[in-house]
């Protein structure tokens, strides 16, 4: 596992790829996994502020995902219990427009079954976002449809959309979510981290 935090941590796979955004950053993989840890946290890639903090969820969109786990933030940034592993370690950075790039696939393709191989005592695994999905679920519906089929998937797997504030939009429109969808996300979290 030691090893695979060095190699990780080393990556510059996108260095180019970087350099060629509206950002122009160097890559930063933000490695945040040990073993042992029950819980999986999916997500897309770092944001700019995680990217500068070189903690995942370091930014609202992190306290929003907590307050929907029902976790404070000592357990959630506890590697040995919660595991965070992107779709993409780094930053992708920023379109000409400002919009956030997405996660490079390279990235999945080159790291995600190495990292998944080491944590063998996860129970749950929350998918945050399409790619995330698409990923562990295969190609499918979109990220709504997925979120409101969410105990199709259970008990090991769970999918939410981003908690970025830019969806909260979303979650109006959807009042099924914060009604049926987060109060079973926390009792499930609850008996995977207190089991």
């Amino acid at each position: 596992m030691e090893k695979l935090h060095a190699e990780l941590s080393a990556c510059r796979l996108c260095a180019d790829r970087f350099a060629a955004t509206a950002t122009r950053h160097a890559p930063r993989p933000v490695v945040w996994f040990r073993p042992g840890a029950r819980l999986l946290i999916a997500s897309q890639a770092p944001g700019l502020r995680v990217h500068e903090a070189g903690t995942p969820f370091w930014d609202r969109s992190g306290k929003r995902l907590r307050d929907w786990l029902g976790m404070d933030e000592e357990t959630f940034y506890d590697r040995s219990r919660v595991a965070i592993v992107p779709m993409a370690f780094c930053f992708p950075g920023y379109d000409t427009r400002g919009s956030d790039l997405p996660p490079p696939p390279i990235c999945a393709q080159v790291w995600r079954d190495r990292v998944l191989s080491e944590l063998s005592e996860i129970r749950l695994t929350i998918l945050i976002g399409g790619a995330a999905m698409n990923w562990h679920l295969g190609r499918g519906p979109g990220v709504t449809e997925r979120v409101r089929q969410w105990r199709d998937f259970g008990p090991g797997l769970f999918p939410l959309p981003h908690p970025s504030w830019r969806n909260t939009a979303w979650i109006k429109r959807n009042p099924w979510f914060e009604a049926e969808v987060l109060p079973a996300l926390k009792a499930r979290v609850r008996e995977v981290m207190e089991d």
